[in-house]
């Protein structure tokens, strides 16, 4: 077999992984580069194989730095089939929809729109659905999927060809996850490829991030400022709903306005509340929650705002005030205007709760910048800064060095992707001390045989 790194290696985004043997051709998702402008140009290129020899293509999870191009692979060819899990599908829908919304405000032309809402409708027309463990075959591959644990549906890819076994991680959760199910652990398997968004990092346990968000909102409210959290649409926003709603029925955090200020994450809630009884997804606390009555999604002071006019009407609510936007990293969406209006202010905070990838916005207001630009201004932080990695849906570096560790009987490589150089060399460098398994990190373009 022969695998091409077409994606994803040496950065956090834009996955995308092609293997073949023999006549089989199979890519694993097919994401988006995110972050800096230079990174976000690399979407127009194209692709390093044909699109139209392509078999099949498994998607891990709905992320758009794993779904992201999946339009401008059917508009240059792929004829399908597309597999994931029912709710992926569901989340993707609306995920490619909003990306394409977003290219089109940013563009300076038509070419910097790299597919049409045509080539999503015909992408979703050959997307199938499949359950965890069911195997699908596509020529000379038996295909299954295992619960990653990351997000609602989330997958790892492993393919059995050649009489070889490789397994993609996808995306692996935190643990332990309040909403969906925890990650499974594959035994068997001879090469695997893993992510490192936090290769090189251990994240706080669940009750710090929960005191975190705790102590924020406590803070804000004797500041009498607005707190501030750029979320990713899909599962950071239902998990804060969800610990937020604890705080407030356990009566740990005063009265206050929560603003979910998002379209998209609206219409994912949505998502979630449809699989909240499926036990394939959930875990088994939140669906006995759900069938005692209690609304897990849902607390007095909760609003969500789906229009224009209802997000500036945020304005006129006086703090504090919690507002939870897009987009995760401050590159788009809804909480860059909260971000001119509140970074300035000295009593306000601003608590990032996902990975900032290098080049964006939050990155940069992580880091300490005392001025940032945002819609062409420059724009004073004064305002308090925080993060958490306890509220990632990835895995910190002990999680994935037990991943790892189940496969370690016939495990011949592993090759560590989605991660900048400082959490995938590290990783890879502790798969090989402690677990002693080859390991490394391969570059954009790289090409192995196994």
């Amino acid at each position: 077999m022969k695998l091409t790194f077409a994606g994803g290696a040496g950065s956090v985004t834009g996955a995308c992984y092609f293997l073949e043997g023999g006549t089989t051709r199979i890519l694993v998702d097919c994401g988006m580069q995110q972050g800096s402008s230079r990174e976000e140009k690399k979407n127009k290129n194209p692709f390093p194989f044909d699109p139209s020899s392509l078999d099949a293509l498994f998607i891990t999870h709905a992320h758009i730095d794993h779904i992201g191009r999946v339009p401008k692979l059917v508009k240059e060819g792929f004829a399908g089939p597309i597999f994931s899990t029912a709710p992926t599908k569901d989340a993707a829908s609306h995920l490619l929809e909003d990306a394409h919304h977003l290219m089109e405000q940013d563009a300076s032309s038509a070419r910097d729109v790299i597919y049409g809402v045509e080539d999503i409708n015909a992408s979703l027309e050959m997307w199938k659905t499949i359950p965890y463990h069911e195997i699908v075959r596509v020529k000379d591959a038996e295909i299954e999927l295992y619960d990653a644990g990351h997000i609602l549906g989330s997958a790892s890819v492993v393919i059995a060809m050649e009489n070889k076994r490789i397994v993609f991680s996808g995306d692996l959760g935190n643990i332990p996850a309040p909403l969906v199910k925890p990650t499974e652990y594959i035994e068997n398997a001879d090469y695997a490829l893993i992510e490192s968004a936090y290769g090189n990092r251990v994240h706080e346990g669940v009750e710090e991030r929960v005191a975190v968000v705790e102590d924020m909102i406590e803070d804000t409210v004797r500041s009498k400022g607005a707190l501030l959290i750029p979320a990713f649409a899909m599962e950071r926003t239902q998990q804060l709903l969800f610990e937020i709603n604890e705080l407030v029925e356990r009566g740990r955090i005063p009265p206050l306005p929560v603003f979910i200020d998002s379209p998209l994450a609206i219409r994912l809630t949505e998502i979630f509340k449809k699989y909240v009884h499926d036990p394939m997804f959930f875990n088994q606390e939140i669906i006995t929650q759900g069938k005692e009555g209690d609304q897990i999604f849902n607390f007095p002071g909760l609003r969500f705002t789906l229009t224009t006019e209802e997000s500036k009407e945020i304005n006129s609510v006086s703090p504090p005030k919690v507002i939870i936007a897009g987009a995760g990293m401050s590159n788009g969406g809804r909480i860059i205007h909260h971000e001119v209006r509140y970074l300035p202010d000295p009593n306000s905070n601003i608590l990032f709760v996902g990975y900032q990838v290098e080049g964006s916005l939050g990155r940069k207001i992580l880091e300490g910048e005392k001025e940032v630009k945002i819609l062409g201004q420059r724009v004073p932080v004064k305002a308090r800064v925080k993060a958490i990695g306890g509220f990632s849906a990835h895995a910190d570096q002990p999680l994935l060095l037990r991943w790892v560790s189940s496969m370690k009987k016939n495990l011949k490589h592993v090759f560590v992707v989605q991660g900048e150089e400082d959490q995938s060399l590290p990783l890879a460098t502790k798969i090989r001390d402690e677990l002693a398994i080859d390991a490394t990190a391969p570059q954009p373009g790289t090409v192995v045989e196994l």
